[in-house]
């Protein structure tokens, strides 16, 4: 790359350089996009067949058009933009790709970033350039929201920006009204959209943008919105947001996606859905980034902070942020929104229990449960009918080492009536073992009890006997299987959540990726412990945040712990624990 490919490009390029020398501070996700990007402008220079033009001139349009309009907020107010280099690497990125039939590459937008970052004036910008510069004819741009409140704070920028530019006015023919911006030389329109207060069919969209993603509680908008951009030849879904808490919603949906997308996990799949092992797929239509702190990094540490703040020391300021988090260290309640809010953290409840992060440290996709045939194995078993889920969660011990395999049942009422956004994809991608109805059925919990009887030597299967005692007494008489009557109580839980912590800490747990047992697992919220005994015991801060697959964790963590002398639940308290 000697050659000029322009300012801006050549900004984009210098910044991507410098985060993977380590001279700009960045998190394993930034690398990866500029890696990529870098990577793709490599093929392109030195291969004339690649499937990927880039237009130097579209990448420098986009910034030059966005540094000419104003600031409306803080001390730049009324001054011009001046787009700093991340932002510039993000824009040339996307806006300069094309297809060699020339239409733009990338038509999906992920970007992640923590709050006083920018994230409005950025999206105005584009925001407006798509209305006026892209040149679309009957361009329909929307800011799209769950609330109208939230879709106004984008689209309330962008009037403003246009209200305090008469070139753009003039040019363009540009005319801002109270809820919306007329645009006159090609016929096109900005309006704000929110699920509350909007019809959401019949858009043609040329470009919307999602803020705040992470709020959405159904994935309904995101859904019209991505359906919603077919009759456009180069349509462009982009959506900003910082981190959260609801790892069930389509935010962290698209995220996980991102990740897999950015780390070469992506995997392929056939025409009905199901993962084709051992495939890898790229998914070139679409752009995502991620500015957060890394898995070791500790958050209360300053040296890390501008990993998740790219405008830091622009925008963002040290001393803010140290005001932050002394007051997080101080007030523990407080922690998790300075840590979604300001590192870009994402969060598993109100108050934490497991590492998330250190959790999903802990995926191996290459175990398989046939690997432990014949080998001893502990199954917790948690049972249910309806809305809630019935859970086989199968551990064995080896070296050490936990290895863990669930099974989660739901039947397809529950499932497509949940309020997850995520159940129906997880059923289809095999996480989640559906059946036709409204009632679980039980008789694939016992069949696969009794392959696990079959091929591997299954020692117990604890059970809480406040449920399902008839299903219980049948697997016991007709197939005896090794049924263990364990009772619900902190008794058995806390050493278990214990060992479990302990598992993760030490990356000596074990699993392959399974985004609804994950989910099971970012539900849990531990009670504090008691003041007499120092015991804990799970539970769920509402009826939507299932917790059967780590309930049924924690009973085969609390037998095999005892079998294979992991320590005595016993010597926590002297209380019965079973039958």
């Amino acid at each position: 790359m000697g050659k000029s490919l322009g300012y801006y490009t050549d900004t984009a390029i210098s910044y991507a350089k410098s985060v993977l020398s380590g001279k700009t501070p960045a998190c394993k996700w930034v690398k990866a996009a500029c890696r990529r990007q870098l990577d793709d402008l490599d093929f392109w220079l030195k291969d004339s067949g690649y499937r990927f033009e880039y237009a130097p001139d579209q990448a420098e349009h986009v910034c030059k058009f966005i540094e000419l309009l104003p600031h409306i907020k803080g001390k730049w107010a009324g001054t011009r933009i001046k787009l700093e280099a991340w932002q510039i690497f993000i824009l040339t990125t996307v806006f300069g790709w094309y297809h060699k039939d020339g239409y733009r590459r990338y038509r999906t937008v992920y970007i992640e970033v923590p709050r006083k970052n920018a994230k409005s004036t950025l999206t105005s910008g584009v925001s407006l350039y798509m209305l006026t510069a892209d040149a679309e004819p009957g361009a329909e741009i929307f800011s799209a929201a769950t609330t109208a409140k939230q879709a106004r704070i984008v689209f309330d920028v962008a009037k403003k920006m246009v209200e305090r530019t008469p070139g753009l006015r003039r040019r363009y023919k540009v005319k801002p009204l109270e809820h919306s911006i007329k645009e006159n030389e090609n016929g096109g329109e900005y309006v704000p959209l929110s699920a509350e207060g909007s019809t959401l069919d019949g858009l043609n969209i040329h470009f919307a943008s999602v803020d705040e993603l992470h709020a959405h509680k159904t994935r309904a908008v995101y859904d019209v919105l991505d359906t919603a951009m077919g009759a456009r030849s180069q349509p462009m879904l982009w959506s900003i947001t910082t981190a959260g808490s609801d790892q069930s919603g389509i935010c962290y949906e698209q995220r996980d996606y991102v990740t897999s997308l950015l780390n070469g996990t992506l995997i392929k799949h056939d025409g009905l859905g199901y993962p084709i092992k051992g495939s890898v797929a790229n998914d070139d239509s679409y752009f995502g980034i991620i500015y957060t702190i890394d898995d070791d990094d500790n958050w209360s540490d300053p040296s890390c902070w501008e990993k998740a703040n790219p405008n830091y020391g622009v925008s963002v300021y040290e001393d803010d942020l140290q005001k932050g988090a002394l007051h997080a260290e101080r007030m523990p309640g407080t922690r998790n929104n300075f840590k979604t809010k300001r590192l870009n953290v994402w969060v598993n409840a109100s108050i934490d229990w497991m590492d998330m992060r250190k959790w999903e440290h802990c995926v191996d996709n290459e175990i398989d449960i046939s690997d432990f045939a014949g080998e001893k194995c502990w199954t917790g078993m948690d049972l249910a009918e309806k809305s809630d889920f019935a859970a086989l969660v199968t551990v064995f011990w080896r070296n050490g080492h936990l290895y863990v395999f669930p099974r989660l049942y739901l039947n397809d009422e529950a499932i497509e009536t949940s309020k997850n956004s995520q159940m129906i994809v997880w059923r289809d991608e095999g996480h989640i073992i559906g059946n036709e109805g409204d009632i679980t059925d039980f008789d694939n919990v016992r069949d696969d009890l009794v392959k696990l009887k079959n091929n591997h030597d299954l020692q117990e299967v604890p059970f809480d006997p406040a449920m399902g005692m008839y299903f219980v007494t049948k697997l016991t008489n007709d197939y005896e299987l090794p049924m263990v009557q364990v009772a619900q109580k902190s008794t058995v839980f806390s050493p278990a959540a214990t060992e479990l912590e302990n598992l993760v800490l030490e990356r000596k747990i074990h699993f392959k990726s399974n985004p609804a047992f994950s989910w099971m697992i970012s539900n849990v919220v531990m009670s504090e412990p008691s003041k007499f005994s120092g015991l804990r015991s799970p539970h769920k801060t509402n009826s939507a945040n299932k917790i059967d697959g780590a309930i049924a964790l924690l009973l085969a963590i609390s037998r095999a712990m005892l079998a294979e002398d992991k320590g005595s639940i016993d010597e926590f308290i002297n209380e019965p624990i079973y039958g």
